[in-house]
């Protein structure tokens, strides 16, 4: 009779092991072969000793004598406890008088004695490891070994039985006890959590603390893995990761045992690559070993999915990486905006190689060329110098190859920076201007070519939002139906990391601030203003008022103390960041925020962050003055207390990753990419973090929605940018009369020749004089918009097309100068003077429903660049005073009371209800002001009740008191501080 398949879990295990031996090399160990007291399979362990080192073991006599085995098996254990499994596999032990290899690593494959070396390393399985001095009836249901040293555990379950990962990553927490010896920190590479339909790993086992990640493959760009025809949806984790060179890359390029700072003290943490980390640098490595340099790639990875690791570890491979037994770059260069990003790649490169013989930091100018003449592999340096550095790189180095890795490729990356990285780098431009016999047309011809991405060097951009210039840049060219479209060559997207918990879903816990104003009418006149520009002045007017910010940042420390601190988020760690639309504004929230926060009592306090020296008060600040303490140090102050709250003015909102960041309070206008980057910096995960808050008290659902849907999953260039469109701009430009050929070619001339300033002015005035007096205001503006589209088109396609145009990049030049010296149209401000008219009568911001933004499962399709001009001068609006201020009041609301002188007189009788209350009476004699306001607003609570009794005759609006008093909690904060303001102090009966 034939055996029934085995669905139980040990069925998996029977199917992994099998695979595992019979597939891929490995052993099977036994519990008979592990050595419980120093956590190893010592019996693996000498017998790689012996085979590949024979005279060191005899020598050491730990093969026959125990007492001197048991003696080196401590020396072993204190090592691996003291620097973790993975560097003991990859430098060995030392132990007197010799150093013993305790693994070989991946041989080249021309060196046949490095590959017999690497075929002696032994592979082994373990099932059903009991692994406990003190309970030997506990079992790990796999652990993998190389040459008996232990790498990794399994905890199996199968759907079948009912069980899943989830059961497996409990049994982790609850019932595998971190302090035995092999769960001890750095003794395993990873833990992983599996069942037949997901992985999840874990790098330290701290109890209950423990923090596991999917390790899956990701299925319709989100969570979880996609059917396998073929087998099991997790098999690739036997079949691929523990494969022996799979597992042999990872250790030796990317698990590993980093020191990070925290609070002032050395902390170490084990890292193991995920799954999309792994799969998008071998897939580049495998690439570039193919094609060479030369190529782009761009890579979408999502916001906090871990972008800074993933280009540390590609850096460190490329320098590697070989063609015809030559290294296929020269050097390879970081370009970022993020300064962590330095101390990232040297951390994550520190236990690979030396930091001092392979990784510059180039900061200065002449730094690049020092390095490379040095011989640094790796030069890191920030987009805002990148230009100048290149600038100094000899004329040696042009012919080197180059990678060059881009982190958030959209800021770093503009046109002029790429025309001027490709210059700096390119051989055709190393001889520019030395040959005296050059015409300006060969001069041309070189600054074309140089232009071009440059054929020596391989492009890696790194981005979570791309821009349509970024992904034809850098994308992946394809056809979709009749048009060329781009899309990146590796994603990771939003959608997969919100669902695997890599990141956290800002958009959940969103609820919108609506503010209410009423502004009064200063004056008996009616005057006419542009209406348009007095709705702004007016929402500026009101939202930047000294009581609007007070109001405001009340709400935020209310609400952070209520419903953050008081539920314990991250565990009480929480902290917030103010988003603020200027450094006035900024500075404006901080003090409100101290004097609230101070009011209130409260243990905490706020750290203030923006750019420069900026006047306020009559005074010049800056961060450091405010703060007391030096602008560097804003980001280790921020974990520490009593520091709970960061009020920012552009500062820190991209590139700041905080776990601890929860709760974002946002001022300031955010669109397209600003507010993914912004709203992100809540996304970093941390154990203790469920989920996240933002409160946003300007910004409109519908357009926050419209810019995450973007880059929630593959963004995709619907087409590619027509060149034509440059024949059309010049050809509209040439119609307006404004420049001849005979300018162009003259100035342009000039220029390369480097003529002085006064010989090019003359030439530009002309221009510049017809434009002024034979152009209507809608002609200039016309004209101007057309020229800096030409200007901007040219900038970006000079780069990636094929062939160039020597009329193109001559009108380029001219048009550059020429714009700059062109005047704007003359407008006239038709609203000055309102702010003078006006006063703010009343201001309430209200919460609205808690919601969540829901973004649609789809790839979004972005348009290409813009070369069309859509400029003119709008007609100006004209209205009387009173009709803005009252359209004013419909767009930014109010509560619709029947009548509204009543609900005054309501609120009249409250206030004076409670003034007459005996306890608060008591308490406003005999109490300080805190307690005062408790009892105060115990007061209202008891007034507002007798109103819905005592006013039955206008019972709707007397019901729609009460609603919003008991309902909205803004109303009802505003209602109490008002009374109280109204009372305390004042022996009155209103």
């Amino acid at each position: 009779m034939m055996a029934a398949t085995n669905t139980k879990e040990s069925g998996l295990e029977d199917m992994i092991v099998a695979h595992l031996v019979n597939e891929s090399g490995y052993e099977q160990g036994t519990n008979a072969d592990y050595d419980r007291e120093h956590a190893i399979d010592a019996v693996r362990l000498i017998r790689f000793l012996k085979a590949t080192q024979p005279e060191k073991v005899n020598l050491l006599g730990i093969e026959s004598d125990v007492t001197k085995q048991i003696k080196f098996l401590h020396r072993l254990q204190g090592e691996i406890t003291k620097n973790g499994i993975i560097e003991v596999l990859r430098k060995g032990i030392k132990y007197y008088p010799v150093d013993l290899v305790t693994f070989y690593s991946t041989p080249s494959p021309e060196n046949l004695e490095a590959m017999r070396k690497f075929e002696q390393n032994i592979f082994s399985v373990t099932r059903q490891l009991r692994y406990s001095q003190d309970n030997t009836k506990l079992a790990l249901d796999l652990v993998l070994f190389i040459n008996g040293l232990p790498v990794l555990t399994c905890e199996l379950k199968n759907s079948l039985t009912k069980q899943n990962t989830y059961d497996a990553i409990k049994q982790y927490k609850n019932d595998r006890d971190p302090r035995e010896l092999l769960f001890g920190f750095g003794r395993c590479m990873v833990h992983f959590a599996v069942d037949d339909n997901e992985v999840a790993m874990c790098t330290k086992l701290e109890g209950k603390n423990s923090w596991f990640l999917p390790f899956n493959k990701g299925c319709n760009d989100g969570a979880g893995n996609p059917h396998n025809p073929l087998g099991l949806k997790t098999d690739y984790l036997w079949k691929d990761i523990f494969d022996k060179n799979e597992l042999t890359d990872i250790i030796e390029n990317y698990a590993q045992i980093i020191e990070e700072e925290e609070d002032g003290k050395k902390k170490k943490k084990q890292v193991f690559p995920r799954f999309h980390q792994l799969t998008v640098v071998k897939k580049l490595i495998s690439d570039i070993r193919i094609k060479g340099a030369g190529k782009r790639y761009l890579i979408q990875h999502s916001a906090g999915s871990g972008k800074s690791n993933s280009i540390a570890w590609l850096a460190h491979q490329l320098v590697g990486v070989k063609k015809e037994n030559r290294n296929v770059f020269d050097s390879i260069i970081v370009v970022t905006d993020r300064r962590n990003l330095d101390t990232q790649i040297k951390n994550t490169i520190k236990s690979f190689a030396q930091i001092s013989s392979i990784v510059g930091h180039a900061e200065h100018s002449g730094d690049l060329k020092k390095f490379l003449r040095d011989g640094k592999r790796i030069i890191i340096t920030t987009v805002f110098k990148f230009p100048l550095i290149l600038d100094e790189i000899g004329d040696v180095h042009r012919k080197n190859t180059f990678a060059i890795i881009i982190d958030e490729a959209h800021s770093s990356q503009g046109g002029r920076t790429s025309a001027k990285m490709s210059m700096a780098l390119s051989q055709d431009y190393a001889e520019f201007g030395k040959d005296e016999d050059e015409t300006t047309e060969d001069k041309i011809n070189k600054i074309l070519e140089a232009r071009k991405m440059l054929t020596n060097a391989s492009y890696f951009a790194f981005t979570a939002t791309p821009k349509n210039k970024t992904l034809e840049t850098f994308g992946e060219k394809y056809m979709e139906g009749s048009e060329t479209s781009f899309r990146p060559s590796h994603t990771y997207t939003m959608k997969q990391a919100i669902q695997e918990n890599f990141i956290k879903d800002v958009l959940k816990y969103y609820p919108p601030i609506s503010s209410f104003y009423k502004l009064a009418k200063t004056i008996e006149d009616d005057p006419m203003f542009d209406k348009k520009k007095a709705q702004k002045k007016l929402r500026h007017y009101v939202e930047s008022h000294e009581h609007a910010i007070k109001h405001k940042a009340e709400i935020m420390i209310d609400h952070f103390h209520q419903q953050v601190i008081n539920r314990q988020k991250i565990g009480g760690q929480a902290r917030a960041m103010v988003v603020c639309s200027s450094i006035d504004r900024a500075i404006q929230y901080y003090y409100a925020i101290c004097s609230y926060l101070k009011d209130r009592k409260s243990p905490y306090n706020a750290i203030i962050a923006f750019s420069g020296e900026h006047e306020y008060g009559g005074k010049k600040l800056n961060e450091a003055g405010i703060n007391g303490f030096s602008s560097t140090e804003i980001p280790k102050k921020f974990k520490q207390e009593p520091y709970r709250f960061l009020v920012v003015a552009d500062k820190f909102q991209t590139g700041f990753d905080e776990p601890l960041l929860h709760t974002m309070y946002v001022d300031k206008p955010l669109t397209d990419i600003k507010a993914v980057q912004t709203l992100s910096r809540l996304n970093r995960s941390h154990p203790k973090k469920d989920d996240t808050f933002v409160l946003d008290f300007i910004n409109d659902v519908s357009d926050i929605q419209e810019a995450f849907s973007r880059y929630y999953k593959t963004t995709i260039l619907s087409s590619e940018t027509d060149p034509n469109k440059l024949n059309d701009l010049e050809s509209d430009l040439h119609k307006y009369q404004i420049f001849t050929e005979y300018h162009v070619s003259s100035l342009v001339e000039l220029f390369l020749k480097g003529a002085q300033r006064d010989t090019l002015d003359p030439i530009l005035d002309i221009c510049v004089d017809i434009y002024k007096t034979m152009l209507n205001e809608d002609e200039q503006v016309d004209f101007k918009s057309k020229a800096k589209a030409f200007v901007r088109t040219y900038s970006f396609l000079s780069a990636i097309l094929p062939y160039g145009n020597a009329g193109w990049e001559k009108l380029s030049i001219f048009l550059n100068f020429l714009i700059l010296k062109l005047p704007a149209p003359i407008e006239d401000d038709l609203a000055k003077g309102i702010l003078e008219t006006i006063d703010l009568d009343s201001y309430r911001a209200e919460m609205q429903s808690t919601m969540s933004i829901v973004l649609a499962d789809q790839d979004a399709y972005i348009d290409p660049v813009p070369t069309s001009t859509m400029a003119h001068i709008a007609e100006t609006e004209m209205e009387y005073l009173s009709s803005i201020l009252s359209s004013f009041h419909e767009m930014f609301g109010n509560i619709n009371w029947n009548d509204e002188d009543q609900v005054h007189k309501f609120i009249l009788t409250i206030a004076d209800g409670a003034a007459q209350d005996k306890a608060y009476q008591n308490a406003r004699k005999n109490s300080d002001k805190q307690n005062a306001k408790i009892e105060a607003d115990k007061a209202v609570d008891r007034n507002v009740t007798k109103l819905i009794d005592s006013n039955t005759n206008i019972f709707a609006d007397a019901m729609e008191f009460y609603k919003q008093y008991n309902d909205n909690v803004s109303f009802r904060k505003w209602l109490n501080d008002m009374v109280f303001n109204m009372t305390y102090d004042k022996n009155i009966s209103i």
